[in-house]
C-alpha cells in the first residue's frame, strides 16, 4: 500500500472515529424525560413530564433562525447570566417547523432536571427567558441526516398524515428536534418532528 493511500486511509478513520465519539457524548446528554406510549415504525406517541425551557424567539428564515436562537441560548448557559454559571448541554435542540411556524421562530434548549426556575440563573439577554413547558402527550417522526428545510417540511406532512390517519389531532406548532452537534455527520445524525396532541 503506497504512502499516499495509507494516508487517505487514516484521515478516513479519524474521521468516522470522530463522529463516533461525538454520538457516544451526544448519548450521554440529559434528555427530557418521557413514557414510550405506542411505537410503529419511525412514528411514536410519547407522554412527557413537564420541564423548564430556555427559549428566545427570531424573525428570520428557519436556517438562520435556527442559528441564530442557537447561540443567544448557548451563550446563556455557557455563563451569560447573573452569575456567570456555566449550565450543562443538554439534547435536543427545539425549533419550529418552518411549515406552520407564524411570524418568527422559537428556539428552545430543555434545561437539566436537577434545576428549577428558582435556582437557574437570569439571562443576561432580554431575549431568552426561562419558562415552563408541558408537552404532555406527543406524536413524532424520526428521521436521519440533516434537518434541513425542505426535509424538515417532507417529514412534517408525514407526521400530519400519520396523525389524521390514527384519529389524533394536533394541538399547536409543530417542532423540530436536533440531537447532535453541528459537526456530526448525516450518517450519525437523529432528527425528530414532534407535536402535541389530543383525541
Amino acid at each position: 500500500m503506497n504512502k499516499w493511500l495509507l494516508s487517505i486511509l487514516l484521515v478516513f478513520c479519524a474521521f468516522i472515529c470522530t463522529n463516533l465519539l461525538w454520538g457516544l457524548s451526544n448519548n450521554l446528554l440529559e434528555t427530557p424525560k418521557y413514557s414510550l406510549v405506542k411505537k410503529i415504525g419511525s412514528f411514536e406517541i410519547r407522554q412527557y413530564e413537564p420541564m423548564i425551557i430556555a427559549r428566545t424567539k427570531v424573525k428570520s428564515d428557519y436556517k438562520n433562525a435556527t442559528s441564530a436562537g442557537f447561540r443567544k441560548i448557548a451563550n446563556y448557559i455557557f455563563g451569560g447570566n447573573n452569575n456567570n454559571m456555566s449550565i450543562a448541554m443538554t439534547a435536543p435542540v427545539l425549533t419550529n417547523s418552518p411549515v406552520d411556524v407564524g411570524d418568527h421562530y422559537q428556539v428552545s434548549f430543555v434545561m437539566p432536571r436537577s434545576y428549577s426556575k428558582d435556582t437557574l440563573p437570569v439571562p443576561n439577554n432580554k431575549d431568552v427567558e426561562i419558562v415552563d413547558q408541558d408537552l404532555d402527550t406527543v406524536a413524532c417522526i424520526s428521521f436521519g441526516g440533516w434537518a434541513t428545510e425542505s426535509k424538515v417540511k417532507n417529514y412534517h406532512e408525514k407526521l400530519s398524515n400519520w396523525i389524521y390517519k390514527k384519529g389524533f389531532k394536533s394541538s399547536g406548532k409543530f417542532m423540530v428536534a436536533q440531537y447532535n452537534s453541528p459537526w456530526a455527520i448525516p450518517p450519525f445524525r437523529h432528527n425528530e418532528i414532534l407535536v402535541k396532541i389530543k383525541k
